[in-house]
């Protein structure tokens, strides 16, 4: 059928199973078709593409509501729901976001990006369907990786207390991201089929081999333990304990299996629990033979090779510099240990796992956990660092505060994909983390220049034992400038001027360093001198230099890829307030008081205003009023 033409899933009640199967087979090559020129997250989208449309069958959409976890699954909703021919602009600038979005759809009732989020969601709407008395269906659909977030597992303990109707559907595909660990996850993989238990000491020995860290020891007490595992495992006795009533579990690629069942969880009172596997990138070989979470979510790519379509870089990925100092440090340093919440393939730590697999600890979706298991190995005089997206560090806030910088622990902090990341929106953009680490006391943050830098930093980081440290780097490659054979340290708190100028000074880090020096370039030419400052440490600030910069009088001008309330030109506002500088001027330049949409980064610079030529309007208007000044 012409997917273009459908406006809403009402058409798919008239359809039989062999032609839902049809509509699958158009729905996955429209999918592979589209993603290979946009890119996106085809794997979890191939993955559901029978689920989908048997819950839209089943149910009536908006009425009853679809939350689903994460949503990086939500593609065919979308092309259900009536928006297939927007798929050509998908995670475009202005374009379809790749995330559900209550603005584009009235189908789409919870915005997400981030995992174990649907649960405590849908409880929220439950009750207070039951407070209206209504009688629409609450059908939150979420992955046995999102399941392992504690956050998740919260919910669950209160939808089974509270005994509300809601109809959980587990869409396990054994992986996340990366491939899922944790006792749970293998446990969802080895619960009762077709109300059948089958108990194999072999699949015991599998699951235990899988615990973190202690798997190993573990299985050769297997017999020991078997009695109190298998309590969990029989009949899906963790979620019936829970309060829910357990179903599954149902092939989701079957019509027949999956309506039987919906309809069956349906007319169930209290909560229900669906356990239905999917097999992630069904339908695309290259996507379907995946095990390291490669195809999860991709950039464009050729369909009939499954070859990625690479942009042409210079320099080195930052996640893999920074990845790669760690693994070299940890070759002489045997306190250096590697944790990330479910993430090693993002911040590249494969390398390091292969070299160092009893140092390398992978636990899952799980940010707090993975941020006080840091502090804890810390407090043994360990090294850890915590390799960690800047968009999920926020879920850890707390645990920064309370077990890491009030403890003053020696944790280094690798905060991935800081600043615009694009094409993931507003969920992903890593600008709040300046905001919300610089004013807590003890830690150091800083972020390069550019790689060589950034392997300095590193090795700084890791030979830093006075508290908590953290290095910003962002998506993408480095600017490709020769590497220092030996690696350095940096003295903590200090700048360096790259140029130097007279008549104003900007004060920037990072991905921003390049546009200052452009502009100052620029301006140059019109003999404007514009001196050019490295702040590479954002906490502490080079304090020697900014008095001298403001005993000169001089404007000043900060740029930051981050938020502005909060951040590091805020923290020079503060500086000059409280030594009383007031007269200088200070302008900044940042990400507004608003979320940043999805889009490419440059287009999402140029909209918010930080580019070249803004840098050189703001310069212009400010040296004049500051000349105008010291005349009078």
């Amino acid at each position: 059928m012409d997917l273009l033409s459908i406006k809403n899933p009402q058409f798919l009640k008239k359809l039989s199973n062999h032609e839902l199967e049809k509509l699958s087979a158009e729905i996955r090559q429209f999918l592979i078709e589209k993603l290979s020129e946009t890119g996106g997250h085809i794997g979890p989208n191939l993955g559901v593409v029978e689920l989908t449309i048997a819950l839209h069958k089943v149910f009536d959409s908006p009425n009853d509501k679809f939350i689903w976890d994460v949503g990086h699954q939500s593609y065919v909703h979308k092309i259900l729901t009536g928006r297939a021919s927007e798929f050509d602009t998908l995670r475009q600038y202005k374009g379809l976001c790749g995330f559900p979005k209550r603005n584009e759809s009235e189908h789409d009732v919870w915005e997400t990006g981030h995992s174990s989020t649907s649960l405590s969601a849908a409880m929220g709407m439950a009750i207070a369907r039951d407070l209206k008395k209504s009688k629409e269906h609450i059908i939150p659909i979420i992955g046995d990786g999102a399941l392992t977030g504690g956050m998740a597992l919260e919910a669950l303990n209160h939808i089974g207390d509270e005994n509300k109707d809601m109809i959980v559907v587990l869409n396990d595909n054994e992986m996340s991201i990366a491939p899922n660990v944790g006792a749970l996850h293998n446990v969802l993989g080895r619960l009762r089929t077709a109300g059948k238990y089958h108990w194999v000491k072999d699949e015991l020995e599998y699951l235990l081999k899988k615990i973190p860290a202690v798997g190993g020891r573990l299985a050769s007490t297997a017999e020991r333990v078997k009695d109190s595992l298998k309590y969990m495992l029989v009949s899906g006795v963790f979620f019936e304990e829970l309060g829910f009533t357990y179903l599954g579990p149902v092939d989701g690629h079957s019509y027949e299996d999956l309506f039987e069942n919906l309809q069956y969880a349906k007319k169930t009172k209290g909560p229900v629990l669906l356990h239905v596997i999917t097999k992630k990138g069904k339908g695309y070989k290259p996507a379907e033979t995946d095990t390291i979470g490669t195809w999860h979510g991709t950039g464009p790519y050729k369909i009939e090779t499954g070859d990625f379509v690479k942009p042409k870089v210079v320099g080195p990925a930052w996640s893999k510099l920074v990845s790669e100092t760690v693994q070299k440090l940890a070759r002489e340093d045997e306190r250096i240990v590697a944790v990330t919440p479910a993430m090693p393939v993002g911040s590249k730590l494969e390398a390091f796992a292969e070299e160092f697999p009893d140092r390398m600890f992978d636990v899952g979706i799980a940010e707090q956990h993975a941020t006080t298991l840091a502090a804890g190995l810390a407090t043994q005089n360990m090294k850890p660092f915590l390799a960690i997206y800047s968009t999920f560090l926020q879920r850890a806030y707390d645990q920064v505060v309370h077990d890491i910088c009030r403890q003053n622990l020696n944790v280094f902090i690798g905060i991935d994909r800081a600043g615009l990341v694009g094409a993931d929106g507003e969920t992903h953009q890593g600008v709040f983390d300046i905001a919300f680490l610089r004013h807590i006391p003890n830690i150091v943050l800083m972020m390069a220049k550019d790689e060589n830098e950034g392997q300095h930093l590193v090795n700084t980081a890791l030979k830093y034992d006075e508290g908590p440290i953290a290095l910003r780097y962002a998506r993408g490659n480095g600017i490709g400038v020769e590497m220092d054979k030996e690696l350095k340290e940096i003295p903590i708190g200090t700048w360096e001027v790259l140029r130097e100028g007279t008549d104003a000074v900007i004060l920037t880090f990072g991905t921003t360093i390049e546009m200052a020096l452009e502009a100052a370039e620029q301006l140059a030419r019109n003999g404007t001198s514009i001196r050019v400052v490295n702040a590479r440490f954002i906490k502490p600030m080079d304090e020697k230099m900014l008095h001298a910069i403001f005993q000169e009088g001089i404007p000043v001008l900060t740029i930051e890829e981050a938020i502005l309330q909060g951040g590091f030109g805020s923290a020079v506002l503060e500086f000059a307030q409280e030594n009383q500088y007031f007269e200088t001027p200070i302008t900044r330049i940042g990400i507004p008081d608003r979320f940043i949409e999805h889009g490419s980064v440059s287009k999402l610079l140029e909209e918010i205003g930080m580019t070249t030529e803004n840098v050189i309007k703001t310069l212009s208007s400010m040296i004049p009023k500051n000349k105008k000044v010291l005349r009078s």
